[in-house]
């Protein structure tokens, strides 16, 4: 029996291994050079299945260990943390214009550089405090790693994707694509993907995202029904519907319709749990109405029989 439970822990332990090494091997890859940086990206998401698999696996074997938390911990650090950072850095070396590295680059060009660490720090943070938090159970609280870690990956694919490509549903359907579209992605290839405005203020908002208090729901589901997991399935499905059409340009949008979901269903909880204190507080004067009632006619009684 005794090796039976050694065997169930190796699984998930072996499959959160193979996270690390995707997550090894997209730094390497990415800081190898800005031509390695789509593999690099998509070795991200490799590790972020492995992710999802090292978790079911534990659950179905119900193989959990204090040692299988913590290598997944690591393993994550560096997959959703050190991995995106190493992306986010060759971008901002090609937005600086930096050919190479140098000890005699200029201080805001280093600081700059430096500023895709922010994201392995608050990645750190965020994933010692899940480690000791009994609050992310079934939800979590903050962006979980594995969201900004994909979300960054994305970047580099959609920069160099074809536009003409964008939208499957053209091709199906034989429509030619808006030129307006065409526009949008191509100002966003040009202009955004390429300038530091545009990386500073993510980098900020990511890490911020991390270790944020605000709320998010998980996408694990206790039962198949709809009413249950209505946010879950509705997210399935614009999910869904936003990868149809605009392939990895999605990415972005479904992780921002994510934190808008959870937004609306803190505010629907906020309002439910508002209701339910004012039915307790009804409920309570309901009661001391009661109460004021019964002790005025027990004393009504009680000078009644004092008269008798």
């Amino acid at each position: 029996m005794a090796e039976n439970k050694i065997t169930y822990y190796t699984i998930p332990n072996f499959i959160t291994s193979l996270n690390l090494l995707a997550g090894s091997l997209s730094v390497f890859l990415a800081l190898s050079g800005e031509k390695f940086l789509i593999p690099a990206a998509y070795l991200i998401g490799i590790a972020a299945l492995f992710d999802f698999l090292d978790g079911m696996s534990a659950r179905l074997l119900k193989a959990y260990s204090e040692i299988g938390k913590q290598l997944d911990s690591l393993a994550d650090l560096v997959s959703f943390g050190v991995a995106p950072a190493a992306i986010l850095f060759q971008m901002l070396k090609k937005s600086q214009k930096i050919e190479a590295l140098s000890l005699h680059l200029p201080f805001l060009n280093i600081l700059i550089l430096s500023s895709a660490a922010l994201i392995i720090i608050f990645s750190a943070w965020r994933l010692a405090k899940f480690n000791i938090d009994q609050r992310q159970s079934d939800s979590f609280i903050g962006m979980p790693t594995p969201a900004i870690a994909i979300f960054i990956a994305s970047l580099p694919i959609i920069k160099e994707t074809d536009p003409g490509n964008l939208i499957i549903i053209s091709k199906i359907l034989d429509i030619n694509l808006p030129f307006s579209i065409l526009l949008g992605w191509i100002a966003l290839q040009v202009f955004v993907l390429e300038s530091i405005k545009f990386f500073l203020p993510i980098i900020v908002i990511l890490s911020f995202l991390l270790v944020s208090e605000f709320p998010m729901f998980s996408l694990k589901f206790k039962n198949m029904s709809f009413k249950d997991n209505r946010i879950r399935y509705i997210f399935l499905m614009i999910s869904f519907i936003l990868i149809i059409f605009l392939q990895f340009m999605s990415i972005p949008f479904i992780i921002i319709t994510f934190a808008v979901m959870s937004g609306i269903k803190n505010i629907s909880d906020y309002r439910k749990l508002n209701r339910l204190d004012e039915e307790i507080e009804d409920g309570i004067d309901e009661m001391d109405d009661i109460g004021r009632e019964l002790k005025s006619e027990f004393k009504l009684f009680e000078e009644d029989f004092s008269a008798n």
